[in-house]
């Protein structure tokens, strides 16, 4: 696997959407990519055509039955493909909250913008343009307009205001070390105040992806981060730029877990007190 190059392979990855929720809490959003998008709707495309081959092949059989005109033919033929091609496909997104069954194969979830499940407006822009763009011209229009956004999203999406979510995501948990032994005496005395979240991401993102960046990009990388951590840090040890960035970093985490179980320890001691009933108080519940 190729090396990062550049430092904004530890900021960023260009897979992930970051959504800013309204309590500043920061989600990885992956889009669906292109290739996944094209299987998915593969399969949709031959489960759906496939529905509409056999409501044909049923009517042919028993239209002489029926005495069915030609022109009662024409118009069930009519209404056998609305409802095949728009009216299905936007029923099954809006029962499933966005998904389908080739959506479901592959793992996506079709979202808005801002991550949240879509409704019936949003199914039936998409199952309209989809009779276009995905039946029409057999997904060539889609593929197109996919090729041309970041997030692989076809016309309906943009219309909608929808996208294409990967949830079907395994995420590695990274391993977590210890202050490094060069630094033990200097983190039982040192000041590390909270760092802006953005900043601490990043520490977080190039200590998890360092062994994958070239020995001079590392030290780069290492060097710019520490300048700017060492503004929320006191004193600053005279020690590697990397291994300043691991104290720090195993610091934080030590020391924000010490206060959250300072903050359990004393809601615990007054459970009683908050939870309990008054002093001679009936308890009539």
């Amino acid at each position: 696997m190729a090396s990062p190059t550049n430092a904004d392979a530890v900021a960023h990855d260009e897979n992930i959407d970051e959504l800013i929720t309204g309590e500043a809490v920061a989600l990885d959003l992956r889009p669906t990519s292109f290739v996944m998008r094209g299987a998915g709707a593969a399969i949709d495309f031959i489960v759906y055509v496939g529905s509409l081959v056999g409501a044909f092949i049923l009517l042919l059989n028993f239209a002489g039955d029926l005495n069915i005109d030609a022109a009662a033919g024409a118009a069930i033929q009519i209404s056998m493909v609305v409802v095949c091609l728009v009216v299905a496909p936007t029923t099954v997104e809006i029962l499933t909250h966005g998904k389908s069954l080739g959506k479901l194969a592959i793992g996506a979830r079709i979202v808005r913008d801002d991550g949240g499940s879509i409704g019936f407006r949003h199914a039936f822009i998409r199952g309209l343009t989809g009779f276009l763009e995905i039946f029409g011209t057999l997904g060539g229009l889609a593929a197109l307009i996919g090729l041309l956004n970041s997030r692989s999203r076809r016309l309906g999406d943009l219309l909608a205001g929808t996208y294409s979510q990967n949830e079907r995501v395994s995420r590695a948990e990274p391993p977590v070390f210890g202050v490094p032994v060069e630094l033990v005496d200097w983190a039982r005395t040192s000041d590390v105040a909270k760092m802006p979240d953005p900043l601490a991401r990043r520490v977080s993102n190039f200590l998890a992806h360092a062994n994958g960046f070239t020995p001079v990009t590392r030290q780069r990388q290492a060097r710019e981060l520490a300048n700017e951590v060492s503004l929320y840090v006191s004193p600053v040890p005279q020690a590697d730029a990397e291994l300043f960035l691991a104290a720090v970093a195993a610091v934080r985490r030590e020391r924000e877990l010490a206060a959250l179980e300072l903050e359990k320890a004393g809601l615990a001691r007054l459970d009683a007190a908050l939870s309990g009933m008054p002093r001679q108080f009936p308890d009539r519940g």
